[in-house]
């Protein structure tokens, strides 16, 4: 089975680095890099430290509108994945690269593969969950990771074949727990001790790009106060600077250039709780035992709320401060599988193969 993976961002570089391993063990799999992200510390140094291999095509597309970048990934990727003539175009996640790899697949006829289906925050306005929506719609086989999920596919009467295979992310955490644990250089790099600080990200659009929101969120970390550390997005840097608050963030927060996988592990791992606008942050925080509080009003992870370890806040800067002052839960149950949905995901795309 020859099988062509898109991606484009860091949470698609951590879940295909759960599959590739055990998809090439059998399977040729060709890596297709759109770009989307483009910062190193953003892209090339998760190849290097998750063991991903090397993409065998990359596009070098990034930059410009959703739709402006879309476009022109689909432009991209048609002639392409003619070329290579693949069985199966295996995608990941919610992203334009996602979206644009289902787009360029559906119109040469070749099966899709969607890694993380069936997820909802049920806010259309999302451009993610657009994404998510659309690439379900063009997918033959719908890979869940929760039951939840693939109830909410059969709801939609999503076509396709849904197969509930856990959660990939569930895999690179619990593979990675020991190292990022360990790796206390990263947390005197920062003049940081464990439990001392807030872990802080922040990139979505709808926080970002809006000079009103941004300006909300700074007011927020400033209402929050405390010992902030926070990996700043390239587009949230831009943004920052643009309206003239990079100096009001970088007075509220310790703003850091991104991270790598384990220096971002070993920060999460030892925060007393983490701010974020992630999906892909919000769940490593839970797998990590970290208390949440997401800077959005809705969330495709609806069962970290549920079991009390995540708090919507949208940009509230109120109820940040006081759902950073309520305790973690005493319990934590496992919500995405056992730490095998890699080697699930090949099954399930092996059993499609044949039929």
């Amino acid at each position: 089975m020859r099988v062509a993976t898109v991606l484009g961002n860091r949470p698609q570089f951590v879940k295909a680095a759960a599959v590739s391993g055990p998809l090439r063990e059998r399977h040729e799999e060709l890596l297709i890099h759109t770009g989307q992200h483009h910062d190193t510390q953003l892209s090339a140094v998760f190849f290097e430290e998750l063991g991903l291999p090397a993409p065998e095509y990359s596009l070098e597309i990034s930059g410009g509108s959703n739709s402006s970048q879309l476009g022109r990934m689909v432009v991209a990727l048609a002639p392409l994945l003619a070329e290579l003539a693949p069985d199966l175009v295996l995608l990941y996640g919610d992203t334009n690269s996602t979206l644009a790899g289902a787009l360029a697949a559906a119109d040469l006829g070749t099966p899709v593969a969607h890694v993380e289906a069936g997820m909802r925050a049920f806010d259309r306005s999302l451009p993610e969950e657009r994404n998510r929506v659309l690439t379900d719609q063009l997918s033959q086989l719908l890979l869940c990771s929760t039951r939840s999920a693939a109830a909410q596919l059969a709801l939609e009467r999503t076509p396709g074949r849904t197969v509930v295979v856990g959660d990939v992310m569930v895999d690179v955490a619990y593979a990675t727990r020991e190292r990022a644990l360990a790796r206390t250089q990263t947390l005197e790099r920062f003049g940081v001790g464990p439990g001392g600080y807030v872990l802080v990200t922040a990139h979505r659009a709808a926080n970002v790009d809006d000079p009103a929101a941004l300006e909300r969120l700074v007011a927020l970390l400033e209402a929050v106060g405390g010992n902030l550390l926070m990996p700043v997005h390239p587009r949230t840097r831009e943004r920052l600077e643009r309206h003239g608050l990079y100096a009001r963030a970088a007075k509220a927060a310790s703003l850091t250039d991104p991270l790598g996988y384990l220096d971002f592990a070993a920060l999460l791992c030892h925060a007393r709780a983490v701010l974020t606008d992630s999906g892909g942050v919000q769940k490593e925080a839970y797998l990590a035992g970290v208390r949440c509080v997401t800077l959005r009003e809705s969330t495709e992870w609806t069962e970290t709320v549920d079991a009390g370890w995540n708090t919507l806040v949208g940009l509230d800067a109120g109820a940040a401060v006081a759902a950073l002052a309520r305790p973690a839960p005493a319990q934590r149950p496992a919500l995405w599988g056992d730490g095998h949905a890699g080697a699930a995901v090949v099954a399930a795309l092996e059993d499609y193969a044949a039929g």
